[in-house]
């Protein structure tokens, strides 16, 4: 199958249900939840649209009209804003306006491999990058950029990995790499959520991936795996049978707001940066220190 060369389409798993943050979620998409004034799932497409990607499909399901309706032209509000000269604020929520959006349906929360899979009358036989949103990247560090300039040297597939404490190993899909210097490695295995004693490394693959379409091959008849779900890591090791597949090292900032902490952590930081909040929110936070000593 030929690929093609540059990665233009996203794809954004959003139909999971988000029982982390029940009950906030149970009307309203985990995706949507705001850090500081953008939701989680903004932060993700502006990655993706740093490098270049033009076109994204979204995989939604049940109670996430509104991630739909976020990306949408809203007239009335349009005219509001327009009207009160409020012309930045305008700018920013139709800055997409010029992109093609697309979702599609995932009818039953079946894993992340099950969700790439949904995406593949979108991708067809194009390489494609899949984002995670609640795997937050500060905006000031880049990962998908290197990740997609690998691809486009070896065309071949390009995990995101991490470096995590043993401890927390089971939480992750963990790598058995060998390294290729500056940050770049060669993956010779995948283990899905292993326990510490069995990891092969701590080499931990995060929320971001630059894949090739002959993964669908590999999702589909997959047997559900850790968790009961249809795993993308089972996939993917099926396909290094196949082919190379290679991780990109991240040393940057990252924040797991899938998980209440890491949420509270990356509101904290982005709101600490945010010229208009920094000084406020800092001698705010400072008063608070101060006051539950």
């Amino acid at each position: 199958m030929p690929i093609a060369k540059k990665v233009t389409k996203a794809v954004f798993p959003a139909a999971g249900l988000g029982t982390r943050f029940l009950p906030a979620t149970k009307a309203s998409p985990k995706e949507m939840l705001p850090i500081v004034d953008k939701p989680q799932i903004e932060y993700a497409v502006d990655e993706a649209l740093a490098c270049g990607i033009t076109e994204y499909v979204i995989i939604t399901g049940k109670n996430k009209r509104a991630i739909e309706d976020h990306f949408d032209f809203v007239y009335e509000l349009d005219d509001n804003l327009s009207r009160k000269g409020k012309d930045q604020v305008l700018a920013s929520i139709n800055r997409f306006s010029a992109y093609n959006f697309a979702y599609i349906r995932q009818g039953r929360p079946l894993g992340l491999g099950h969700a790439v899979l949904c995406a593949k009358p979108f991708v067809k036989d194009e390489p494609f990058a899949v984002i995670l949103s609640d795997d937050v990247i500060h905006p000031d560090d880049e990962l998908m950029k290197p990740m997609i300039e690998i691809y486009e040297k070896r065309q071949a597939p390009v995990l995101a990995l991490m470096e995590v404490p043993q401890e927390d190993v089971s939480k992750y899909g963990i790598a058995s790499a060998e390294p290729e210097g500056d940050g770049l490695f060669r993956i010779t295995n995948l283990i899905e959520k292993p326990s510490p004693k069995d990891a092969p490394s701590n080499l931990a693959v995060i929320g971001r991936y630059v894949l090739t379409p002959d993964i669908f091959e590999h999702l589909e008849g997959l047997q559900p795996g850790a968790g009961g779900e249809i795993q993308l890591t089972d996939g993917i090791r099926s396909l290094l049978a196949r082919r190379p597949v290679y991780g990109c090292l991240f040393r940057g900032h990252r924040y797991d707001a899938g998980d209440k902490l890491g949420f509270l952590k990356a509101t904290t930081e982005l709101a600490l940066r945010d010229p208009s909040l920094r000084d406020a929110y800092r001698e705010y936070l400072i008063g608070l220190s101060s006051r539950l000593k």
